[in-house]
């Protein structure tokens, strides 16, 4: 089997760009402005790395069985990737927004501090990413995609 006749890892790789690629409007839908490097990005709705694992799960089942180890192996995976799209980067995203506010409201305590000796400019920190995970209802949309892009993929090949 060549890894072009690999049929989970065509779904999968198919699904996180497929999730990828609907972010853009779905993003101009709510923000309506177009912002085509939301592709590049990571969180937002939906998750492509649940629909990535997800249809990757799915795949399996199909190839392998509900009862084999490598079904086992990668439903473990995706709940383990869902968990931390969902808790660990999500928090550590929102860590990410109060640290740049905390930052913006020292700059400006600084430029409006009246006796604050002069200094010379210093230039300008980036600020943190604060899109790093996903809510819950980004990852439950993300792996719906992602089973049905292998449900209909088996259905068609």
């Amino acid at each position: 089997m060549s890894i072009f006749h690999n049929m989970p890892l065509l779904i999968a790789l198919f699904a996180i760009f497929f999730a990828q690629f609907i972010k853009i409007p779905i993003y101009l839908l709510v923000e309506k402005k177009l912002n085509l490097g939301i592709f590049f990005s990571t969180g937002g709705m939906p998750s492509s790395h649940s629909a990535a694992v997800s249809a990757l799960t799915t795949a399996i089942a199909y190839e392998a069985g509900l009862d084999s180890p490598l079904f086992a192996i990668s439903a473990v995976f995706a709940v383990i990737v869902m968990f931390d799209a969902t808790g660990i980067r999500y928090q550590a995203g929102q860590h990410a927004l109060i640290i740049n506010e905390l930052r913006q409201d020292f700059q400006y305590f600084i430029r409006e501090a009246k006796d604050w000796p002069e200094k010379e400019p210093k230039e300008k920190v980036e600020e943190l990413k604060t899109l790093l995970g996903h809510k819950k209802i980004e990852m439950v949309i993300g792996a719906i995609l992602g089973i049905l892009i292998s449900v209909i993929a088996y259905a068609l090949f």
